[in-house]
């Protein structure tokens, strides 16, 4: 009789283990771990979850469930385990294909220095426009890059003006694509003044009608014009995508104008190796 009571009472307790589930919700997360409880309510972007045996409602995330399977015997899928990460290739990596340089020249904006300090950004541009538009006509083989474009891509990269002095040649011709730099600095000094005066005068004969004898009569004016005369020299330097150095020159202007740099400029570009006739 023992016997059998025992076995009545392990069958009652094995159906109630499971019948258990059946009114019960499973979860299961993506990192591996079972929600058992009951689904209260879910949204867009997350599920209402309350334990079995608890009152505390918690809130899951969708991203983090891969499965629900409700108490009525309805599965849901969510997210999809991620897929195993390749196996790493062994190929050997191809190089990198690199910009064609060769040929090619860019013309950075030229420092101005005037009475020991620096002039304004707009003389340095000019003096770099004055330099293009000499070497166009003079160009030959090789592709001249606009100093438009220069520019551009010089701010772009964090290459301003003020900022030149931070950067390699060959870490600028990498910038700019090209094989060759011309790179140049214009030295100007107020020196003496030169003054010029000029005469101008008048004369004039009139009849005196009561004597009948002629009178003359001179009138006349003076100007003074005083010109500023200037020191001044430019040294001009190029250099190769590989950071040598291949011409590098001074030359001091014998003029003494404002632009005497540009007569300077032209001399030293027609004995560099770029300039071609």
């Amino acid at each position: 009789m023992k016997l059998i009571y025992t076995l009545i009472f392990q069958l009652i307790f094995a159906i109630t283990l499971q019948a258990q589930p059946a009114n019960q919700d499973v979860v299961i997360k993506v990192n591996g771990d079972k929600m058992t409880g009951k689904v209260t309510a879910q949204n867009d972007s997350a599920i209402s979850f309350v334990y079995t045996g608890e009152t505390l409602v918690y809130s899951v995330k969708k991203s983090d469930i891969l499965k629900i399977t409700y108490a009525s015997g309805r599965a849901e899928l969510f997210s999809q385990p991620a897929p195993a990460a390749p196996k790493a290739d062994n190929t050997p990596a191809q190089p990198k294909q690199e910009v064609d340089h060769h040929n090619r020249i860019a013309i950075l904006p030229f420092n101005f220095i005037t009475d020991n300090q620096s002039a304004s950004d707009e003389m340095s541009y000019k003096v770099q426009n004055e330099c293009y538009n000499f070497m166009m006509k003079h160009a030959g083989e090789h592709t001249i890059l606009d100093p438009r474009t220069t520019n551009a891509l010089l701010t772009k990269a964090g290459a301003t003006p003020d900022k030149l002095r931070g950067f390699t040649m060959d870490e600028l011709a990498g910038i700019l694509g090209v094989e060759y730099i011309i790179d140049g600095t214009v030295t100007q000094n107020r020196g003496s003044q030169s003054s010029y005066t000029s005469d101008q005068y008048n004369a004039s004969a009139k009849t005196d009608s009561k004597s009948g004898k002629d009178k003359a009569s001179v009138s006349g004016s003076s100007s003074t014009s005083i010109t500023q005369n200037y020191e001044t020299s430019i040294s001009l330097n190029i250099y190769t995508d590989k950071n040598n150095s291949i011409f590098n020159e001074d030359r001091k202007s014998f003029w003494t104008g404002n632009d005497a740099y540009k007569n300077a400029l032209q001399y030293l570009l027609k004995r560099c190796p770029l300039y071609r006739k």
